[in-house]
């Protein structure tokens, strides 16, 4: 049995994120097996759900990974777990565009899981009614087998929307609570390592005002997948580093798992601590650069990679590595002296220079073919008049012109965060293979 249900939203800020880990951590103190999943291209949400249910969340995005990918993703990671929970992205039917790609809804399709809807109804009655049944009509496809209805203002609020509901069962109502809302600042909320957030008040905050029991009946309307297919374990013969502290903390598991079935052993460290592993090759995730420059212009780490670079030493970098692979880093006006692998300088900006999923051509050392991915960052990205960049973007704004992939010598760093669904990982770790046999 894969017992499964997708928690989404009719829109940003119902609070779903918020519901969703509670609901997990309700599910883990009742000592089941619970199994995270995210939709969409996140890397913060995640980490709470990794927090909370002791196991990797996995990135659920039909855009980057296509419809298969979402299903071998899923069948791969959910067969062990007593209960898989799916936290949607945004408003239910909110795709790439004005298509159904990569929205919570395609999602639920490609898996056949059914949907509990959460709806934020302060402020009204049995509009709620008419929203739920809109939802619930768009896409018969779809199928909304629940309802949560978030800051309510009084049982007696929450009955009235409950008699205007006759179809869907609602299987939660949550009073308005302060206490259970996670902060957030430019690039989403905090990540779960930087607050002390209580985990248990918000379990029995659940327990008290959802039907657990409801939710776990519904999940097992799920369809049931098939054994994935396992995979032949690669014995590593050589290592790579991926920055990981709290400058360099945007990744997918699913990058960690290609590194490793390509026969890497990886090795975690911190720039920020001046750490320099004996490795092959390095890798270096997006995060918050910005908020420990200081610190990284300082580093061991970001004194020496550029003479490793030069030595044909494979480094990649994505995002807030493509800042710290440049010559500098200004930001409000100081100039900050950073790794010098790439031909570039970076300046933080006031407004949003990019948002949203990215497809590049590439055609490098060793990227080649569609590379597809998501760009959000405030910062923008100068090269010099002779660098090379391996991507021709055809959706997304890539570093200038259209263009993203800065490439120097074998390093590779771009605004796109890459998924290993279309990334070359094999290419990759190829050149890490080589320059380890020098």
């Amino acid at each position: 049995m894969t017992n499964a249900v997708l928690l989404a939203g009719t829109n940003s800020g119902v609070g779903k994120t918020t519901v969703s880990m509670g609901i997990m951590a309700a599910l883990k103190k009742r000592e089941m097996e619970v199994q995270p999943f995210k939709v969409g291209p996140d890397y913060i949400d995640p980490t709470y759900h990794t927090a909370i249910c002791g196991k990797p969340s996995r990135n659920l995005d039909t855009f980057m990974m296509q419809i298969d990918g979402v299903r071998n993703t899923f069948s791969k990671h959910s067969e062990k777990a007593d209960i898989n929970i799916v936290e949607g992205v945004m408003g239910l039917f909110d795709g790439m565009g004005a298509t159904e790609i990569a929205s919570s809804a395609h999602v639920a399709k490609s898996l056949g899981i059914p949907v509990i809807l959460i709806v934020n109804v302060h402020g009204m009655s049995r509009s709620a009614a008419a929203i739920v049944k809109g939802f619930s009509q768009f896409d018969p496809d779809v199928k909304i087998a629940g309802v949560i209805l978030n800051k309510v203002g009084s049982p007696r609020h929450a009955q009235m929307i409950i008699d205007s509901i006759p179809d869907i069962p609602v299987v939660g109502t949550l009073p308005r609570n302060k206490d259970v809302t996670v902060p957030s600042r430019h690039l989403g909320l905090y990540m779960a390592d930087e607050l002390d957030f209580d985990t248990e008040s918000l379990a029995a905050f659940i327990e008290e005002n959802i039907d657990l029991d409801a939710i776990i009946e519904l999940s097992k309307t799920a369809p049931d997948f098939e054994a994935p297919v396992k995979e032949e374990e690669i014995e590593a013969d050589l290592k790579i580093g991926i920055a990981y502290d709290s400058a360099f903390c945007f990744y997918y598991q699913d990058m960690f798992d290609a590194f490793r079935n390509s026969g890497a052993e990886i090795e975690f460290f911190s720039p920020m601590k001046g750490e320099l592993p004996d490795v092959d090759g390095f890798y270096f995730g997006g995060g918050y650069p910005e908020l420990y420059i200081s610190e990284l212009e300082k580093s061991k780490t970001t004194k020496v990679l550029k003479d490793l670079s030069a030595e044909g030493m494979p480094i990649y970098g994505e995002c807030g590595g493509l800042q710290y692979m440049s010559t500098s880093y200004e930001i409000d006006g100081t100039v900050y002296k950073m790794a010098d692998v790439l031909p570039a300088e970076t300046v933080q900006t006031k407004k949003l220079q990019a948002l949203g999923y990215t497809e590049g051509i590439a055609n490098g050392d060793f990227v080649k073919g569609i590379i597809r991915g998501h760009e959000f960052h405030y910062s923008a990205t100068y090269c010099d008049n002779d660098a090379k960049l391996a991507y021709e973007m055809k959706r997304g704004k890539g570093i200038v012109n259209g263009k993203d992939g800065l490439t120097e010598h074998n390093s590779l760093a771009s605004y796109t965060h890459a998924h290993p669904a279309t990334f070359p990982v094999k290419s990759f770790v190829e050149k890490c293979r080589e320059y380890s046999k020098r």
